[in-house]
């Protein structure tokens, strides 16, 4: 799976953002909760539905390859309980374009257990949905940081 996103911001801001867990916790689709153990590790609980079965993933995602403001490689790994466990990792590079930035990924992911007898088509579906889903976020946090607020 790949994508690119263009956002109209500078590459440093787009860095910090990918690196802040109240940034992350609102993009990622499905995100409970996220805390930072370390400048490289965290720790999250997400709640995906894949196909009909639902669950609540307790995960632990680890910054690698870090050439600071320039790529990384995200890795994440959850369990699922009964439902199995999901392993995704995407590889990210910011490019400076002026005033924006270009933001493009390739991500893999791997699933077991019950999930994986949910067949390979759906599973990359769903992955390509969430990936997608978490990219169209950031770059909405980061286009429009303050939006209107409901009420």
């Amino acid at each position: 799976m790949t994508g690119e996103y263009r956002i109209a911001a500078p590459r440093d801001a787009v860095w910090a953002a990918l690196n802040d867990v109240d940034v992350l916790e609102v993009c990622i689709p499905g995100c409970e909760e996220i805390h930072q153990d370390s400048p490289t590790t965290m720790t999250a609980k997400v709640v995906q539905k894949i196909g009909p079965v639902k669950a609540r993933f307790d995960g632990a995602i680890e910054l690698l390859n870090i050439e600071a403001p320039a790529s990384y490689t995200i890795k994440g790994e959850g369990q699922g309980g009964v439902a199995g466990f999901a392993k995704g990792s995407a590889d990210v590079t910011l490019e400076e374009d002026g005033d924006e930035t270009v933001l493009r990924y390739e991500a893999r992911a791997q699933v077991g257990g019950k999930l994986a007898r949910l067949g390979s088509r759906l599973i990359d579906a769903t992955a390509k949905k969430v990936a997608t889903q978490f990219f169209n976020n950031f770059q909405q946090h980061l286009n429009d940081p303050d939006p209107p607020e409901d009420g």
